[in-house]
């Protein structure tokens, strides 16, 4: 049986956490039998003077240096010191660098970390979008407390749609509609005020919008929904509790559902809350 100090070493080298670099090492492991090989891995690498560390150690062993070193200095100092020590080494991103950028329009960032980040990014936002519909319309109270901001506000006021919108941006947002026969959750009054978003907007293009809806229900316009008496009772109704809560309120009247939501996420990086 072969001891690990009699084993072939490869040297995993990365300015991020170098997991593709490893993830190739590994896959041409599998091809000699993997067992026969010690793959370290030598993640976070800022500086040369970690670059010329790992090529002293490396040294000592028969090795492999595999390394994606996004920034110039690290791979100029990597190729040098290697080239110097006669030492096999494989640049996992290089060459796919060189041929992408004799098609690109745009130059590479050379920026460490950038696919875990876009995976994050990525992530976080299908999070945000399942929370977005798990507690749309005041479905569950205690979204409310989960939730990085709270849209609140009476029907047709655009809460579901900005809800999915700040989703969009990794915003994990709920929303409740505000109703006179209904007293809001306690929850609600547990939030700072600065984490709750009013939406008011005025009657008469409320009533233009209820009427609308009712027609695409197949419904008359005259129903109690859209009647102007019904509206005003809901938006003095829904005044009452915004002032209560001292929240910042928004008045989404003839406004385009992108204007209103970067307000409120100017409001949102104003106050923090992320």
């Amino acid at each position: 049986m072969v001891s690990d100090h009699e084993k072939p070493v490869v040297y995993v080298v990365s300015d991020s956490i170098g997991e593709t670099a490893e993830f190739v090492v590994k896959a041409v492991a599998s091809q000699f039998n993997s067992g026969h090989v010690v793959v370290q891995r030598v993640p976070f690498v800022e500086d040369v003077d970690t670059v010329r560390e790992v090529v002293e150690e490396a040294k000592q062993f028969r090795s492999v240096i595999a390394y994606t070193l996004v920034l110039p200095e690290l791979r100029e100092e990597m190729e040098r010191l290697t080239a110097e020590n006669n030492m096999p080494t494989v640049d996992v991103m290089g060459p796919m660098l060189k041929a992408f950028a004799k098609i690109m329009d745009v130059s590479p960032k050379m920026e460490p970390g950038l696919v875990r980040r876009l995976d994050e990014h990525y992530f976080r936002r299908i999070a945000a979008i399942e929370f977005a519909v798990k507690y749309d319309d005041g479905k569950d109270p205690r979204g409310l407390l989960l939730a990085d901001v709270v849209l609140v506000g009476v029907s047709r006021t655009s809460k579901t749609p900005l809800s999915m919108y700040l989703a969009h941006k990794r915003i994990r947002a709920a929303n409740l509609p505000l109703v006179p026969e209904v007293d809001p959750p306690e929850e609600l009054f547990w939030l700072p005020p600065k984490k709750i978003m009013g939406l008011t907007i005025k009657p008469e293009i409320l009533n233009e919008i209820r009427q609308e809806r009712l027609k695409s229900l197949g419904l008359k316009a005259q129903a109690s929904y859209a009647s102007m008496e019904r509206i005003m009772e809901e938006l003095d109704y829904s005044e009452k509790i915004m002032k209560k809560i001292g929240c910042r309120v928004f008045d989404v009247s003839n406004k385009a559902m992108e204007e209103v939501a970067s307000k409120i996420l100017a409001c949102i990086k104003e106050e923090g809350l992320l």
